[in-house]
């Protein structure tokens, strides 16, 4: 018994590897992206003084973060065809958690420019730049390192939360886990493989994390 399970797991393991980094790693780093973008524009939309859209912007964070990924999963995979509106599984999962997590990320966003010194801004305008050019050079670039490493949790997490698009019928790393168990009948072991696999990826990514980290800290002090 224990060495057709030895057998298995080892088999297996590529199995469920080749998907994860076919199909988890880039539905995480496309989906990540367009949350940053997303995110960015929602958190200076909440910090413009322009009433409508302030109000747009805070309906979305409520809404995104206030109901379930899994829900929003299946409203847009599933409920959309209904109006008439098709889109394939990894297109759908990938709107689906860039919009979930946009609403995070602008919150982030949020919080890391209204840190900057109001002394900052107001001293670029005085030298001449405007408005766009003051957040450009001056706040966006601090902004993003204070939100560096709340934005990469956020990363680590969506590396996480990608295997709800299972549940759409994307074919990532925990879809052949779950493929492999119903064939193999050994759902405990090939799940803690595929575990496995993804702490490996958060590892790796926690890692890299770190090493960003201190190039921020190593190159702050030199300006200084």
């Amino acid at each position: 018994m224990t060495d057709r399970l030895i057998q298995i797991l080892l088999s297996s393991f590529t199995k469920i590897l080749i998907p994860g980094i076919k199909v988890t790693i880039p539905l995480t780093i496309i989906s990540f992206a367009v949350s940053l973008i997303l995110g960015l524009i929602l958190a200076l939309v909440e910090i413009a003084n322009i009433k409508v859209l302030k109000q747009i912007a805070f309906i979305y964070i409520w809404i995104f973060r206030g109901t379930p990924l899994l829900v929003q999963l299946f409203i847009i995979f599933f409920g959309l065809p209904g109006l008439g509106i098709m889109i394939d599984a990894f297109p759908a999962a990938v709107l689906a958690f860039g919009l979930n997590l946009a609403a995070y990320n602008a919150e982030v966003f949020r919080s890391a420019i209204e840190a900057i010194p109001k002394g900052q801004t107001e001293a670029a305008y005085m030298v001449g730049l405007s408005y766009s050019q003051t957040y450009r050079r001056v706040v966006l670039p601090q902004a993003f390192k204070i939100a560096f490493p709340s934005l990469f949790n956020n990363l680590i997490s969506l590396l996480k939360d990608t295997s709800l698009a299972s549940s759409i019928t994307v074919i990532e790393l925990f879809t052949v886990s779950q493929q492999i168990a119903a064939r193999t009948y050994e759902p405990f072991a090939l799940y803690c493989e595929a575990a496995l696999i993804y702490l490996i990826f958060s590892t790796a990514l926690t890692w890299l994390q770190t090493r960003l980290e201190k190039r921020f800290v190593w190159t702050s002090r030199n300006k200084h």
